[in-house]
């Protein structure tokens, strides 16, 4: 299920050029309307811009990503020279679409709450961070603070200390590759706690611990037996480097916010436990992940967030 799709792609002298064919549903202006909030070039949002660090971290890349009704969705990157083929798959991972969805379809079928959600939100898939190297950071800087603040902290790091890509007329500024982060000895808002597991988090990508491909490899425990050896690093940021980060297509993370998004969405009568939950997740293989996402972001953008209780979207399958 996690095959690589086809794609083409022809190359410039300042960027290359890619195509992926669409074969199941995707609405790129979805995806950044509820996670990404990417520049954006149109009012529609169906075409957008993401720079990051490539992985292998020679250099950093731009973006651009553009669909075309249901049929494909193109792109070019810049900056990346000749790893521009990596920058490519990197951004499709970003958005879910490095994996074979030809079964997604058939799991809103099966469950009906699911089914629901699946057409309210354009068959939305998970977002991910660029790498699991940015979800580690991006999750150490953001400790006891809000989103919006460790959003801004990430910002300005990017525009202090990362590259600069130009596309058109315009710069994007990707988070500073671990070989910068390591240089980093002060930075506002950042504490040297939180300097010193950077460094850790720098370290670890260039060991190749942090690497995408690598953590999909393992067995999930592994994964997050290795997560959890990072300084600072518990279960709960561990389950979000390895989902949020690496991505994964059938594992249910053992979190509050899903247990209430089960319960609401299938009218049990008391929060369920993981147990209920993974009987409840049976119905979503392969694609367990990516309906616990749909039910996230119900509860948060229909429900209010967690704890506030309206109509659920179905009732229970029988």
């Amino acid at each position: 299920m996690s095959t690589r799709p086809t794609l083409s792609a022809t190359t410039g002298s300042q960027e290359s050029r890619f195509e992926l064919p669409l074969h199941d549903p995707f609405s790129l202006a979805t995806a950044n309307e509820y996670f990404g909030g990417w520049t954006s070039f149109g009012p529609d949002q169906s075409s957008l811009c993401m720079a990051f660090p490539v992985e292998g971290w020679r250099n950093s890349a731009a973006v651009t990503l553009q669909q075309h009704g249901s049929s494909s969705i193109s792109g070019e990157v810049f900056g990346a020279g000749e790893d521009a083929g990596i920058a490519w798959q990197q951004a499709l991972a970003a958005l879910s679409l490095d994996s074979d969805a030809a079964g997604w379809h058939e799991v809103g079928q099966r469950d009906p709450v699911i089914g629901t959600l699946q057409n309210s939100y354009d068959f939305l898939r998970p977002v991910l961070f660029h790498s699991p190297y940015e979800a580690a950071a991006a999750f150490t800087i953001g400790h006891r603070i809000s989103i919006q603040q460790r959003r801004t902290i990430c910002q300005a790091m990017a525009q202090q200390m990362g590259e600069g890509v130009q596309v058109g007329e315009t710069t994007l500024y990707a988070f500073p590759r671990p070989q910068v982060l390591l240089e980093l000895s002060a930075f506002k808002g950042v504490n040297d706690v939180k300097i010193q597991r950077l460094h850790a988090i720098a370290h670890a990508a260039l060991d190749g611990l942090l690497d995408r491909a690598f953590l999909r490899s393992q067995p999930v425990e592994r994964s997050l037996e290795m997560l959890r050896s990072l300084p600072g690093i518990g279960p709960f940021f561990a389950q979000g480097i390895l989902m949020r980060g690496a991505g994964l297509l059938d594992d249910v993370t053992d979190d509050e916010v899903t247990k209430e998004a089960v319960q609401l969405a299938y009218k049990l009568a008391k929060l369920p436990d993981q147990h209920e939950v993974l009987q409840v997740a049976e119905a979503w293989r392969p694609y367990r992940m990516w309906a616990a996402v749909l039910l996230h972001v119900w509860l948060r953008r229909e429900m209010g967030g967690p704890h506030q209780q309206r109509k659920a979207p179905a009732s229970r399958q029988k």
